[in-house]
């Protein structure tokens, strides 16, 4: 049987949750029995999102083979439980770049280059490059970002218009999600920005097989008639949305509607799917929703960070600590610090006093650093159930050497290059790509593979995943503890408990290759130099009841129905350390 396609897109205004109704048909389908892969295509200039600025964008999510994405692609692989490819991640600007590379090199034999049919070839390429997986996807789901009407999403709706030519009707389904406003004046919710969003889709050449209609009220049946009827869509593949308590709960709006079993019928799945009541993934999730609306009781863990302004800059920060605290039956409740609110031992009190515990994530640059190492003098000195992430491990280090071992000038030179006591320095490979400032890919990038520490509470808490000790984690970083100094952080007893074996091995596939874009010639020189470096460092649990830190993204692992274990280690020890105080 040939890949099935699903297109998501979106109209009238942007933000309406195109990736959640994406991530929950995933799911769905999943449950169904279908293997399911999920791609974004994005249609700004940039390669991608490594540069951009998290206040403007977000977090930059990262794949295992080492993909800087859009954010979106972490919410498809926290709801279908799938590590997707960096090839699941599209921009024009990598579509661009490749189709020039590729007209600098001959390859068009002398063609005058146009948007068609060379950038539409292009990026029709990619949007069935999964159909080529190790493990053929069933369905694949492709979120066309921005909304129907920009020019920069044309090309891209192009592309998924020839694509039902070229693989027949029968096997694409395409999904709208608009907006239905509300006039609070009359309470009336109006149709036309709809009628108008599927009108401008239509004279692409695509008339959508479903809507998703985003309303503050439920739509009125007459309503749903009415769209169907301007917009030539039946009205059982017409879906309303309405906020929810929970984002967890619009797979079940989705089910509830049944328009997993509409598209299901659509596509000619019906001889594979099994009952969805029987599937493991399904109850998982009736599960989790069951713990999500009855909770037992709730912690309060403090987020430090720099770029606090825009929440979705930590998002799969913030939904590793939902979803651990989801397993424990427990309410997390996210106390955003401004790390720089942190830098005085006064001010560390008045923003962490009450917390049951404390997360320093990773960051670039020097503004709040100081106010990170605050926190974590805080946390470490009164006790209170702390992980660091990446430049939280490096501040922790640098903390502990300054106010532990009495190294005053310990910094790294990140943020002061010439500093006497550099506990945080570039591997030497990189210090040459740092000089020539190469600011994209000259960092360690995707998943590299660490030995655990017998014994030791990094080892405790993976001890279901781990195979004798070795894990995985991903990664998105240029600096690392400076070896030099490891002794004497270890004699004080900050323990090293994790040390990098080097880059995982990852099936990229000959695709990848064929892209020939977003390379990296020094990867392998970076690759190379990362055995030995530091990827966890603790306090015995004699001394604090939770302090570890890795240098490692664990949030980019962590699953909505399976969370990760250094997440699930603080909400279990932040509970703990509440009901001590009480």
């Amino acid at each position: 049987m040939s890949t099935k396609h699903i297109f998501i897109t979106g109209g009238v205004i942007s933000g309406l949750g195109k990736g959640l109704i994406a991530s929950s048909l995933g799911m769905l389908l999943k449950s169904w029995g279908q293997k399911v892969s999920m791609q974004k295509f994005d249609p700004y200039l940039n390669i991608d999102p490594g540069t951009m600025n998290p206040l403007q964008h977000g977090e930059v999510f990262v794949t295992d083979d080492g993909g800087e994405t859009d954010l979106d692609l972490g919410n498809y692989e926290r709801f279908i439980n799938e590590s997707l490819p960096r090839l699941a991640s599209a921009t024009t600007g990598q579509v661009y770049t490749n189709v020039l590379n590729k007209e600098r090199r001959g390859e068009f034999l002398g063609d005058t280059v146009q948007v068609i049919p060379h950038i539409v070839d292009e990026i029709k390429f990619r949007m069935r490059a999964q159909e080529n997986n190790e493990i053929t996807p069933d369905v694949i789901i492709t979120e066309i970002g921005g909304t129907v009407g920009d020019i920069e999403s044309q090309p891209f709706l192009e592309a998924a218009r020839q694509i039902r030519q070229d693989v027949g009707r029968d096997n694409v389904f395409f999904v709208h999600v608009s907006l239905v406003p509300l006039i609070r004046v009359s309470g009336e919710l109006k149709t036309k920005p709809t009628q108008h969003s599927v009108m401008a889709l239509r004279s692409l050449g695509i008339t959508p097989n479903a809507l998703v209609l985003r309303s503050e009220i439920p739509v009125t049946a007459a309503t749903k008639a009415k769209i169907a009827l301007f917009c030539d869509v039946e009205e059982p593949a017409i879906v309303n949305s309405v906020d929810r308590p929970s984002i967890y709960d619009v797979p079940f709006m989705l089910r509830e509607a049944k328009l997993d079993e509409y598209i299901i019928r659509f596509l000619g799945l019906e001889k594979q799917y099994q009952d969805i009541k029987d599937n493991d993934i399904y109850q998982k999730w009736l599960k989790l929703i069951e713990n999500i609306h009855n909770p037992e009781g709730s912690v309060e863990i403090a987020l430090v960070g720099k770029y606090i302004e825009l929440h979705d800059s930590y998002l799969s920060v913030s939904e590793a600590l939902k979803s651990a605290g989801f397993n424990h039956k427990l309410d997390v409740k996210i106390r955003w610090v401004d790390a720089e609110t942190c830098e005085s031992p006064a001010g560390a009190q008045q923003s962490l006093r009450g917390v049951d515990g404390v997360l320093v994530p990773g960051g670039f640059g020097a503004r709040g650093v100081d106010g990170k190492i605050g926190a974590l003098k805080w946390a470490r000195e009164n006790k209170v159930p702390t992980l660091g992430i990446c430049l939280g491990l490096q501040s922790m280090v640098i903390e502990y050497a300054r106010n532990v071992l009495g190294i005053q000038n310990a910094s790294s030179t990140e943020f002061d290059p010439n500093t006497p006591e550099p506990v945080i320095a570039t591997i030497d490979e990189q210090v040459d790509l740092l000089k020539d400032r190469k600011m994209g890919g000259t960092m360690r990038l995707g998943s590299y593979d660490a030995q655990l520490k017998e014994g030791s509470l990094a080892a405790e808490l993976y001890q279901d995943i781990s195979n004798n000790g070795q894990i995985s984690e991903r990664h998105r970083h240029r600096y690392e503890v400076n070896n030099a100094y490891i002794e004497r952080l270890e004699n004080a007893g900050l323990s090293i408990s994790g040390t990098s074996l080097g880059k995982s091995k990852k099936n990229t596939g000959d695709v990848l290759l064929k892209l020939n874009q977003n390379s990296n010639d020094n990867q392998d020189l970076v690759d190379q130099s990362a055995v030995g470096l530091v990827e966890f460092v603790e306090l015995d649990r004699s001394v604090h009841p939770y302090y570890i830190a890795t240098q490692a993204h664990p949030e980019f692992k962590s699953r909505t129905v399976l969370p990760h274990p250094l997440f699930s280690g603080l909400i279990a020890a932040a509970k703990e350390f509440q009901e001590k105080k009480a």
